[in-house]
């Protein structure tokens, strides 16, 4: 059955000599995989190709066919033009590894508008953002949001969180506690908006340490989370 969708790319694999199947975060069906045949056969098809960088933003007419793994790709055409997330060194890094984690954890295959349209409005701010560098801690922990273990906020005035817990607590009780400036910075950022990111102000060893509390507090809280091989690519370029 022909359908329009909107989707936003999470990654591209190679299959066979001349295929090519693409992973995406679509607004109607969730996590979906397209097969596009014989893609990579001549100079035409692999124009089309161009269009599936990691989160882009695309309108396709599918073929969806219910209980099959993959689908085809009828028509495909942009959703919204990226001006700098694939040109900009910087951004190039953050995009490539917010993908990589956003298909390790995006599993469902049904439809989530508030989630798709978090992802899609997120992506057009960085795009035409100028202050970045600090954009993926707030975008991963906004995430947490949809994947339903968000930090507990009512207590965020108390002197430790649990990783384990996802909560503020008075006393340290477990190796999963923080305090410090990971502390400080998580309240900084819980409260709030990416229009607001610009006034947080870290050096580069904090933001290393505070994305890999993260990347710890989503290992607790999603099996089969992955620290993503990006991981060295981001920190090189924010070093």
């Amino acid at each position: 059955m022909l359908t329009e969708n909107n989707i936003i790319v999470l990654s591209k694999l190679k299959y066979r000599d001349y295929d090519l199947i693409v992973k995406c975060y679509t607004q109607k069906r969730g996590v979906v995989s397209y097969i596009l045949r014989g893609v990579l056969k001549s100079k035409k098809g692999q124009t089309k190709t161009v269009y599936f960088q990691a989160l882009s933003q695309l309108q396709i007419v599918e073929n969806f066919k219910p209980n099959q793994s993959l689908h085809g790709v009828k028509e495909v055409k942009p959703n919204y033009i990226y001006k700098s997330l694939h040109t900009n060194i910087y951004k190039s890094a953050i995009v490539l590894f917010l993908a990589e984690i956003l298909s390790n954890v995006l599993k469902e295959e049904e439809n989530n508008d508030g989630l798709y349209n978090y992802i899609k409005t997120a992506l057009q701010y960085l795009d035409n953002e100028e202050q970045y560098s600090n954009f993926h801690l707030l975008f991963l922990l906004k995430l947490t949001q949809y994947l339903g273990f968000q930090p507990e906020k009512r207590t965020s005035n108390l002197s430790y969180f649990n990783l384990e817990s996802g909560v503020f607590e008075a006393v340290n009780t477990s190796i999963y506690s923080i305090s410090g400036q990971n502390l400080t910075l998580l309240k900084r950022l819980l409260g709030i908006n990416f229009d607001a990111l610009h006034t947080i102000k870290v050096s580069a060893k904090q933001r290393r340490e505070f994305l890999n509390m993260l990347l710890h507090y989503f290992e607790l809280h999603l099996d089969g989370f992955k620290k993503p091989k990006s991981l060295q690519v981001l920190n090189d370029v924010f070093h």
